[in-house]
């Protein structure tokens, strides 16, 4: 993974070198996602800038991407799974190995309609020169974040991270997941629509416990395309578990054929993070024991988590309360995991969208809302756990990837009717894919309820939070919230203390409304507290607020 920054719609009469330079200072805010090498392109009426991770094909990759013609050039930060697949049904000459490069030639073959063909995490930027025309697009979920915005001048500009739009463009915004903007129609067009977003069309549709766990291992296998050292992340949950048996049962198998062709480290490693004691790095351990993983669980302290806090939020670009509260600890593992030599870690994000298992589902009143929250919940990941993971592990050039939200899984898993993934009267959370995997994990990790991250990683972390913030943020300051903040005014002391050191980064209207708003209980969308009345005076991110489910609920 990588960072992309793109200038469009230069005139005549720009100087070009000016820009240039320009461009290389915006991209350089981003330059942690992208340590190994920087690439810039420049033509009559586009700049293209790169910094990149080298993760597959590190000796000749380089970005941008150039066509054997030099008629295009493509900055992409991603990867893409089926590229393989997709190279051999294609007319085109390739100059490199890279996964990216089968966008151009698919480009060349399919224009704008490249897009739904792929099955992977990207966000590019795509320049045909002979035609003068440009496609930007980004991945269905927004795993790779991506915004826009225009110049004083009206010049469009792209980048893969907000803060080098920042003092560039009034209008900066995030850039929607599953969408194109082709310059010759000038409109931002939908390629992601799935029948699956209705529940109707699932209705009655179960899927066998065997063809569920056959389609979450091919997709762990899809994305262990990697030439560099790659580990897994292990929070000892069901999700990040399940993501490391699969990988833990791969990485086997190649030392088993002698075939070290796909990783360098046919040896898993795991990774865990928490406060001393924490519930995440006991069960992490129990189940890097059972899996032959070498682990590493790491302890940070409540002071080193605070001391992190102004570049967590700077890095992830949020002030949203949960999300700040899980990236913490998280980025502060990526610093430990980059110093480790690793490059690519797998990830368990996804799972509790697409079988609803925070701990609010319990109180879903039927198969059809909980079908609907499970898409609303998708469709906002972008904003939450998706930039989370992302941008707090490419603080540290630690590129993230999420199997669970492998666009085949994804249709295996929310094609399914959700009657089959309710819980509640004595039924776990996502208990379909507990059973799915019987016999792959300890019956402690495969039964183990769900704890969100910034809760697993120890009680102390949000407590103590909470307790800071009363003390930074004083009465007088909190009863003016709603003037100062008057967008998505911060409902909480830890809310405005947070909301407070990202405007010191991000000022502005346009860069708060990147953020979404709204009351929630356990990550919870705002639809879902109607759910039950107690919601509605119990509000808060962390799964303990939902009474009689968690098993150690706040009181």
């Amino acid at each position: 993974m990588c960072s992309i920054f793109g200038m469009f719609d230069l005139q005549p009469g720009d100087d070009l070198a000016a820009l240039r330079r320009q461009a290389l200072e915006l991209s350089q805010r981003q330059r942690h996602r992208g340590p190994d090498w920087s690439g810039v392109f420049v033509d009559a009426g586009v700049i293209l800038v790169h910094e990149r991770l080298a993760i597959v094909d590190p000796a000749s990759g380089a970005q941008p991407l150039r066509s054997r013609d030099g008629a295009l050039a493509l900055a992409v930060n991603g990867e893409i799974y089926n590229h393989r697949e997709l190279a051999l049904e294609l007319d085109y000459d390739f100059t490199t190995g890279s996964d990216c490069e089968v966008i151009n030639a698919l480009y060349r073959e399919h224009g704008s309609d490249l897009v739904p063909q792929l099955n992977g995490i990207f966000a590019f930027a795509l320049w045909d020169g002979e035609a003068g025309r440009y496609l930007i697009a980004r991945d269905p979920i927004g795993v790779c974040p991506l915004y826009w915005g225009h110049d004083e001048q009206g010049r469009l500009c792209v980048a893969s991270e907000m803060k080098a739009l920042v003092g560039l463009c009034a209008d900066v915004a995030a850039f929607p997941p599953g969408h194109v903007y082709d310059s010759v129609s000038g409109e931002l067009q939908c390629y992601y629509a799935k029948p699956w977003r209705e529940h109707a069309s699932t209705r009655g549709h179960e899927v066998p416990a065997p063809e569920l766990r056959r389609a979450f291992e091919q997709a762990v296998h899809r994305q262990l395309m990697t030439d560099v050292p790659y580990g897994v992340l292990l929070s000892g949950g069901l999700d990040s578990s399940l993501v490391a048996a699969c990988a833990a049962q791969f990485a086997r198998e190649r030392v088993e054929d002698d075939d070290r062709s796909e990783a360098w480290w046919p040896r898993l490693h795991s990774f865990a993070i928490g406060l001393e004691g924490s519930p995440d790095l006991a069960a992490a351990q129990i189940a890097a024991d059972a899996l032959g993983t070498v682990h590493h669980g790491f302890v940070y302290t409540f002071w080193e988590g605070l001391d992190a806090l102004p570049e967590v939020i700077r890095h992830i670009e949020t002030y949203d309360v949960t999300t700040i509260r899980a990236a913490t600890p998280m980025y502060l593992l990526a610093r430990r995991i980059k110093a480790m030599g690793v490059k690519m870690v797998l990830s368990g994000e996804g799972s509790d969208e697409l079988f609803g298992g925070y701990l609010y589902f319990h109180k879903a009143p039927s198969a059809e809302a909980f079908h609907e929250e499970t898409v609303r919940k998708l469709d906002a990941l972008h904003s939450y756990d998706c930039l989370r993971a992302n941008k707090a592990m490419m603080a540290w050039g630690v590129e993230a990837r999420v199997p669970f939200l492998d666009l085949e899984f994804i249709d295996v898993a929310m094609g399914m009717d959700a009657k089959c993934k309710m819980a509640g009267n004595g039924r776990i959370e996502k208990a379909v894919l507990r059973e799915a995997f019987a016999g792959a994990l300890p019956d402690a990790i495969l039964w183990r309820q769900k704890e969100q991250f910034s809760d697993g990683v120890g009680y102390g972390w949000i407590d103590g939070l909470k307790a800071h913030a009363a003390q930074q943020v004083s009465d007088r300051e909190f009863a003016a919230a709603a003037a100062r903040f008057p967008f998505n005014t911060p409902a909480t002391r830890e809310a405005y203390f947070y909301r407070r050191i990202f405007e010191q980064h991000f000022p502005g209207e346009a860069c708060a409304a990147t953020v979404p708003g709204g009351k929630s209980i356990a990550c919870s969308s705002p639809a879902a507290l109607a759910w039950d009345p107690a919601f509605a005076h119990a509000a808060d991110p962390s799964g303990r607020a939902v009474r009689g489910v968690h098993s150690d609920a706040l009181a």
